[in-house]
């Protein structure tokens, strides 16, 4: 046998050892929860919104027991992605106060060192320069930005200066919360130039998109510093994070005050709800939350619970945040001496960051979404490696998956003493015993082949 007949043949073996591992891959009867889905729209990938009624059928948290098989029991490629915060479109700019910085002329390079006087909510009334300049001598270095009333992410920064003033305006940007200590947020560079009849101006600068009670414009060139005629910030507060709420599940008073939430599976919660149903309840309230039975309660979040009525209507604030951290018990110490939430737990609704599945359908429909299996690994493919050069545009014209049934929540199964699983037993030893054959043909035609 030549040198090509052998690598015929091993490559006839590789073949056969791939089919035999394809048959041992996952099966649907190896999960918990199986579900029919329905396909609308083109394919042949397919936008799945997972729900949490669904996901509670999960043994692992993070959904590594999740998959997608066709009616011959194939399991199909499938990625996972978490919901993202839209961000607002209708962007504002909104006018903030500002502050000349002076250095004397001997320190113009200097760091400003100013005083101040504020409000009792941080706002600035006025700045002055820490320590007497005389007049003449005194250097406009920048400019100091009050923009406390803006509780949310700073992405531009519009500003205006006098006429007389023309050409590149550049200037370091830096931020700071109590006027103390300052962190460096990159350069800006404005620019107003004049030719003929004609003017060009460029007075928007673009910022990281954090947050800042303060920011200070230092000019590159003191002497060049322009005085400012106007300035707005464009602030963009984050959208609300898309969730995925649960079905009320009931719960156990530990002791009067304190109640106890077990969820079928842990989860990384972003959110819980209590169900206040008696009128005018006031509960200040602590939040804790573990993993399991056997670590300990740490504290998540603490507020006010309310259910208030006022002019006939009901004011009621029922929720509180988590902070994504995987919990399955939640443990809620009520004061009582606001009057309590009743003798009996209430029921608690949480929330976790909706989970999208995307799919690619290949083989036989119908297909069917599978959960529930504490030891599989996961199979989940990164979306960029199941949809070349994916878009959000593109990913939002897929094909749409649903649940063809509401999904029934499974308790897991406890841990039964078991035999053998013989058929993986089975496919395992054909595999080894066909290794063991093509690698004894190929030792022979060898041998064979040098005796020639």
């Amino acid at each position: 046998m030549s040198c090509q007949s052998i690598a015929k043949a091993a490559v006839f073996g590789a073949l056969l050892c791939a089919a035999f591992l394809a048959q041992a891959e996952d099966l649907p009867d190896d999960f918990a929860s199986h579900t029919p889905l329905t396909l609308s729209g083109e394919g042949p990938w397919y936008r799945l919104e997972l729900p949490l009624a669904a996901q509670l059928n999960a043994r692992q948290s993070t959904l590594n027991d999740v998959r997608v098989f066709n009616a011959d029991g194939q399991a199909q490629p499938y990625a996972l992605t978490l919901g993202e915060p839209q961000r607002a479109e209708d962007e504002t700019a909104v006018a903030v106060k500002w502050f000349p910085l002076y250095n004397s002329d001997d320190a113009k390079d200097a760091e400003p060192k100013i005083r101040v006087q504020r409000t009792t909510n941080g706002t600035l009334v006025e700045v002055q320069p820490q320590g007497e300049i005389e007049a003449g001598e005194e250097i406009l270095r920048g400019w100091l930005l009050d923009t406390s009333t803006l509780n949310a992410p700073l992405d531009q920064l519009i500003i205006d200066w006098s006429t007389e003033r023309e050409g590149f305006q550049r200037f370091s940007i830096e931020a700071s919360d109590d006027l103390q200590h300052w962190k460096r947020w990159g350069e800006g560079q404005v620019a107003r130039l004049s030719f003929a009849d004609e003017l060009v101006e460029q007075r928007v600068v673009t910022l990281p998109g954090r947050s800042a009670r303060y920011l200070r414009l230092l000019w590159n060139v003191p002497q060049t510093a322009p005085t400012l005629t106007a300035a707005q910030v464009v602030s963009t507060r984050p959208g609300v994070l898309p969730l995925s709420w649960s079905p009320a599940i009931a719960g156990s008073v530990e002791k009067p005050g304190v109640y106890i939430w077990q969820l079928p599976v842990a989860l990384p919660l972003e959110r819980m709800k209590v169900e206040i149903t008696q009128a005018n309840s006031l509960a200040p309230a602590t939040l804790f939350g573990r993993r399991d039975s056997n670590a300990p309660w740490r504290q998540i979040d603490s507020g006010l619970l309310y259910r208030l009525t006022q002019n006939g209507h009901d004011v009621v604030q029922d929720e509180m945040e988590l902070p994504g951290e995987v919990v399955q018990q939640l443990k809620l110490e009520v004061d009582d001496r606001g009057g309590g939430l009743g003798k009996d737990a209430p029921k608690l609704s949480f929330a976790v960051r909706a989970t999208q599945l995307v799919f690619l359908a290949r083989g036989t429909a119908p297909y069917s979404l599978a959960i529930g299996n504490a030891t599989i690994q996961g199979a989940n493919l990164p979306l960029s490696m199941l949809i070349p050069g994916v878009t959000p545009e593109r990913l939002a014209t897929l094909g749409s998956a649903t649940l063809a049934t509401p999904p029934k929540v499974t308790a897991p199964a406890l841990p039964v003493a078991s035999g053998p699983d013989w058929k993986r037993i089975g496919l395992w030893s054909v595999l080894v015993l066909g290794v063991m054959l093509l690698g004894a043909m190929a030792l022979s035609t060898l041998r064979t082949s040098r005796t020639k």
